[in-house]
C-alpha cells in the first residue's frame, strides 16, 4: 500500500471511523485530548494556588479550590456567596479568569486534538464534526464532574480575633463560600472548547480542512498564526521577567503565584497599554489578587483610576518601554504572517489581514483581562468592617482597544511584507537570472 504524505498533490483522505476498532480509536483520541488538557490545567492551578498560600485553607478546601479555578479557566461559572448571621451582611463577588491556566489548557487541548490529524491535508466535513463532537461530549462530562467538586464554605476570620469575638456575640461570624453553576459552566465550557479547537485548526499550517474551505486558508491561517505568535511572545517575555524578579527581588512565592495563575492577564494588559488602550479600575483594602506591585500602586485608592501608560509611568518610568515593545513584537508578527503568506500577496493585503486579525484578537483578549473581586462585611447594614475585606476592579475600554489594534495592524502589516520580500517562501521556484519569480502558491492559490 502506498501512503501519501501531507504535501502530496492528491492527499489521502482522513481515515473513517468505521468498525469497532476505528470507533474505539476515535473515542480514545478524544479522551486523551480531554484528560491531557484538564490534567495540565489542574497542575498549573494547583502550583499557582500553592504559591499563593491556598494550600493552608481549612477544611480540606484546597482540592475544591483547584477544581473551581479549573472550571473558571475553562469558561465555567463559579458563584461566590457569603453570610454572617441575621444581624450582619456580606458582599462577595469574584469575576476573574486565571489566564495562565486557560492558556495551558488551550495549548494542550489544541495540540492533542490535531495530533491524530497531522498526516492528512484534507478531511471530510462530517468526519471533522464527528471528531469535535466526541471531544465535546467527553469535555462536558468532565466539566460536570469538576462542577460537583468545586464547592466549599469556610470562615474567613482568624480565630480569637476581635472580629471573631464580636461575630460570636452577634451571631455574625462571617463565612464565604463558592459553588460552580452547572448550567452556565456546561454552556460556556462548550463554547470555550469549540473556540479552542477552531483556533487550533486556524493556526496550524498542516491541519486538515474540508475541501470547500481550502481557498480561505491562504489569507486566514498566516494572520491567525501571527496573532498566536504575538500573544505567546508576550507570555514568554513576561515569564523571563518574572523569573528574574523572583530570583533577585524576593517575594518569590507571590511572583510565582502571578506567573502560574495570571501571567497572560498581566502581559496581555501590557500589550493593550503598549498600543494606547486604557482600563478603569481601583484596588481598595487589604484583600486582593496576586498582581505586580506597580499595578497595585497605580490602582490603589477609593475612586476609579484610568490606567494607561502615562498613569503607570508615574510609579515606574520603565512603563514607557511598553510602546516600543508593542511596536517591535507586532512588527515581528507581521513578518511571520508575511513569510507564511503566498508570495504574490500585495502590501495592502498584508495591511488588511493584520489589521483585522489584530482587532479581532484584542476583541477576544481584552475582555478576558476584566477583574472584579469584592469581599465585605457590615453590621446591621450600617457599620462596615473595612479591615476584613476589600476589592479589586479593572474594566477595559474595549472598543478603543479594538480600534487602536486595527490602526496598528494597518500600519505595520505592510512593513512586515516589505521585510519578508527577500525571504524564500515555501513552494517558490528560484528564478533563472533575469527571469521573473514563479510561485506554486500563485499557480495553486488554495495551497499554503
Amino acid at each position: 500500500m502506498i501512503r501519501q504524505g501531507p504535501h502530496a498533490s492528491n492527499p489521502a483522505p482522513h481515515p473513517s471511523s468505521g468498525g469497532a476498532h476505528g470507533a474505539v480509536r476515535d473515542w480514545g483520541d478524544a479522551l486523551v485530548t480531554v484528560l491531557a488538557a484538564l490534567a495540565a490545567m489542574a497542575v498549573v492551578a494547583a502550583l499557582g494556588l500553592w504559591a499563593a498560600g491556598a494550600a493552608d485553607l481549612p477544611g480540606g478546601a484546597f482540592p475544591r479550590v483547584v477544581a473551581a479555578v479549573v472550571v473558571i479557566a475553562a469558561g465555567g461559572s463559579v458563584g461566590v456567596s457569603g453570610r454572617a448571621g441575621g444581624l450582619a451582611g456580606t458582599d462577595a463577588e469574584l469575576t476573574v479568569m486565571p489566564l495562565s491556566v486557560t492558556l495551558t489548557g488551550a495549548l494542550v487541548a489544541g495540540w492533542s486534538f490535531l495530533r491524530p490529524l497531522r498526516l492528512h491535508a484534507v478531511t471530510r466535513t462530517g468526519e471533522l464534526l464527528a471528531r469535535v463532537g466526541r471531544t465535546a461530549v467527553l469535555w462536558l462530562a468532565a466539566l460536570a464532574a469538576l462542577t460537583a467538586l468545586a464547592r466549599h464554605t469556610f470562615t474567613i476570620v482568624p480565630p480569637d480575633s476581635p472580629i471573631d469575638i464580636i461575630g460570636g456575640l452577634l451571631d455574625a461570624t462571617p463565612t464565604v463560600g463558592f459553588q460552580a453553576d452547572l448550567g452556565p459552566t456546561l454552556a460556556f465550557g462548550l463554547l470555550w472548547l469549540l473556540g479552542v479547537l477552531a483556533m487550533a485548526l486556524l493556526v496550524s499550517r498542516r491541519a486538515p480542512l474540508p475541501a470547500r474551505l481550502l481557498r480561505y486558508q491562504a489569507p486566514v491561517r498566516p494572520a491567525a498564526f501571527a496573532m498566536l505568535f504575538l500573544l505567546l511572545a508576550y507570555v514568554i517575555i513576561g515569564l523571563v521577567v518574572g523569573l528574574i524578579v523572583a530570583a533577585t527581588r524576593g517575594h518569590a512565592a507571590q511572583t510565582f503565584a502571578v506567573i502560574l495563575l495570571g501571567l497572560p492577564n498581566v502581559v496581555w494588559l501590557a500589550l493593550g497599554l503598549g498600543i494606547g488602550a486604557s482600563w478603569e479600575g481601583r484596588v481598595e483594602g487589604p484583600f486582593g489578587l496576586p498582581m505586580p506591585h506597580v499595578l497595585d500602586a497605580a490602582l490603589r485608592g477609593s475612586e476609579n483610576t484610568t490606567l494607561d501608560v502615562a498613569a503607570l509611568a508615574e510609579h515606574d518610568g520603565r512603563a514607557w518601554l511598553l510602546i516600543p515593545v508593542a511596536a517591535v513584537l507586532l512588527l515581528a508578527a507581521a513578518f511571520v504572517m508575511a513569510v507564511r503568506s503566498p508570495a504574490g500577496t500585495r502590501l495592502w493585503q498584508y495591511a488588511v489581514h493584520l489589521g483585522v486579525a489584530f482587532a479581532l484578537t484584542m476583541l477576544v483578549v481584552v475582555p478576558l483581562t476584566r477583574v472584579v473581586a469584592r469581599l465585605g462585611l457590615s453590621i446591621l447594614g450600617i457599620v462596615e468592617i473595612k479591615d476584613l475585606g476589600g476589592q479589586v476592579a479593572l474594566h477595559p475600554n474595549l472598543w478603543t482597544a479594538v480600534g487602536l489594534a486595527l490602526l496598528w495592524g494597518l500600519v505595520i502589516g505592510p512593513l512586515g511584507g516589505l521585510l519578508a520580500a527577500r525571504v524564500h517562501r515555501r513552494g517558490e521556484i528560484p528564478p533563472a537570472p533575469g527571469a521573473p519569480v514563479r510561485s506554486k502558491e500563485n499557480e495553486r492559490p488554495g495551497q499554503l
